[in-house]
């Protein structure tokens, strides 16, 4: 079994007892409700943290007035408390502020446990809701850079889409079948965690609204379903055929020149001459040679396809 600590624990462990420790320094009541408070304001990004900090401070104001306002009507009774959740808890959902709702309840216990509620309790309480929460955002004020890991994995991905034309190369040109197909699945896996990471470095900068990497793997998914349209045709294409020699150069062409930069109007130059020589063949000699040309057609418009995303993503 790995045993590891990460930033987020550290963060979160040092968050809640320094929570802590302040509000046992001022002498406050159920002090340690600070570090509960803290520990669930820490989340994966900083615009989480925020959106979560303010349902909790808002659902934590709004769970003493309910407070007050139900036990002073029906009293401290444990019926009264179960009628004031059954009221509290849509009202937090209709405002939207669903995140607050266990913090909230623990203040309301609190105002239960004490059996009354005063000006001096209810700045016991929103002393620890302030030092808590406020301890949660300083703590997440540091968040490690993401550029080293979706810099890993743009390498590993291109990494893969060179396979992947690699084996198309091989078994167009050589009609060699020993690819396991691996890298397919591999490919959906990397784009999908890559936008994830991405997504999440673009909520952790307040004055940024993109991220240069979340386009790159949203263009590269883009090329990846076409890659996925190739697979069937390029398997029943009929090898013997001339065409599939120069399209499999074709191929392995192309996946050396899988990288950041941008070549695919050299290559589109290509695809053009390649499909004017197809135009000049001589008309099919049986249906058999009809299909493969078609196929050799729509393989062609999906390559064509492939090479625009990319075109148009470095505009």
């Amino acid at each position: 079994m790995k045993f590891t600590i990460g930033y987020r624990t550290l963060k979160t462990a040092i968050g809640a007892g320094l929570a802590i420790a302040i509000a046992q320094w001022f002498k406050l009541d159920f002090f340690t409700s600070a570090g509960i408070l803290t520990i669930l304001c820490i989340k994966i990004t900083k615009k989480r943290s925020i959106i979560s900090s303010w349902e909790r401070f808002a659902a934590c104001l709004l769970g003493i007035v309910f407070g007050a306002v139900i036990f002073s009507l029906v009293g401290y009774h444990f019926y009264s408390l179960t009628i004031l959740l059954i009221l509290f808890i849509p009202t937090l959902v209709a405002f939207n502020l669903k995140e607050g709702i266990i913090t909230s309840s623990v203040i309301i216990l609190h105002l239960y446990t004490l059996q009354k509620v005063s000006w001096a309790i209810v700045l016991n309480e929103v002393s620890l809701i302030v030092i808590g929460i406020g301890m949660g955002l300083v703590m997440n004020l540091y968040m490690p850079s993401m550029e080293k890991n979706l810099l890993h994995m743009q390498k590993e991905l291109e990494k893969r889409y060179k396979k992947i034309f690699r084996e198309f190369h091989l078994y167009l040109a050589h009609d060699k079948h020993e690819w396991d197909g691996k890298e397919i699945t591999e490919c959906a896996d990397l784009i999908t965690n890559a936008k994830s990471l991405a997504f999440r470095d673009v909520e952790n900068h307040f004055l940024r609204y993109e991220n240069q990497y979340y386009h790159y793997f949203k263009m590269r998914e883009k090329q990846f379903e076409i890659i996925q349209r190739m697979l069937p045709i390029i398997s029943s294409i009929d090898k013997t055929y001339i065409q599939c020699e120069k399209l499999g150069g074709f191929f392995e062409r192309l996946g050396a020149a899988v990288h950041p930069g941008n070549t695919a109007a050299l290559f589109l130059e290509e695809l053009k001459k390649m499909r004017q020589e197809f135009r000049e063949m001589h008309l099919p000699k049986d249906r058999e040679e009809f299909e493969t040309r078609s196929k050799l057609y729509q393989l062609l418009n999906d390559i064509e396809d492939y090479l625009l995303i990319k075109k148009e993503f470095k505009k």
